[in-house]
């Protein structure tokens, strides 16, 4: 009797792990209600670069909004952001793909800014340009592809945006992408920050392994040099479109390390 008492014990203490270990593994994951992300898009692109990572974000409460860049000068694109921002209640996360990250960078300064996270990004210091930083540096093949309008606008080829800007989409996508481009003016790669939020905030890198637009080691190296959480993806440049989950993920991460534990 004592024997069969002590199986059935050990039985439902069994029982009761895997039925407890069960419960966590269903539990929902963190409601985010109440932060806000804010997504900048790069040169050669537009608010809708988002569109695949946009309902993963909401799917966890977050409040999103994706920013319509002039992509006229880099004062222009961190007033638009800046006031994205104003609009917001409660923290914000703020995200920027490519040229985006110059644009956080001195849009992140704002006090409602909690963390950034930068997406196969340029990221500057205080004082630097995109051609500071691209100095002495051997030109990437895709300049080349670049065309300049009598307005001093620059866009991308169809030849370029298949086979560097996006290689990794379908190829009737990516020349969508060429098509719905945004031009991007010349003087934005003059155009120098003022401040580097960076310093202050808590930052997330998402490297793209695969990028041929911005050289992943650089990327790996600016990570580095701020201190980011690193998060690597076998990705073209446009990670968001061709890797929406782990550029998802990142953005949550921040947002429940970044934000809500402050």
């Amino acid at each position: 009797m004592y024997l069969l008492l002590k199986r059935y014990l050990t039985s439902a203490l069994l029982l009761g792990s895997v039925f407890a270990l069960h419960a966590a593994h269903a539990a929902p994951p963190q409601d985010l209600k109440g932060t806000n992300v804010v997504l900048v898009h790069g040169a050669f692109a537009d608010g809708s670069s988002w569109d695949r990572v946009i309902p993963l974000l909401e799917a966890r409460g977050l409040h999103v909004v994706s920013v319509q860049n002039p992509l006229s000068s880099l004062a222009d694109d961190t007033a638009a952001t800046r006031r994205a921002i104003e609009q917001q209640t409660g923290p914000v996360v703020l995200v920027g793909h490519s040229w985006g990250g110059f644009v956080i960078t001195q849009a992140g300064d704002d006090d409602k800014v909690k963390a950034l996270v930068y997406v196969a990004a340029l990221v500057p210091d205080s004082g630097a340009s995109v051609n500071d930083m691209m100095k002495n540096q051997p030109a990437p093949v895709w300049a080349g592809e670049l065309r300049k309008d009598s307005a001093n606008f620059l866009t991308l080829s169809t030849n370029a945006v298949i086979n560097d800007f996006a290689q990794d989409l379908p190829t009737a996508q990516a020349r969508v992408l060429a098509t719905t481009q945004g031009p991007w003016f010349a003087g934005c790669l003059d155009d120098k920050v003022s401040i580097a939020a960076w310093h202050t905030k808590p930052s997330w890198f998402v490297v793209a392994d695969q990028d041929r637009m911005i050289d992943p080691r650089a990327e790996e190296a600016m990570a580095r040099e701020i201190g980011a959480t690193t998060i690597h993806v076998d990705s073209s440049h446009v990670a968001m479109l061709s890797h929406p989950k782990a550029v998802a993920d990142a953005i949550i991460a921040a947002a429940s390390k970044g934000v809500v534990t402050k």
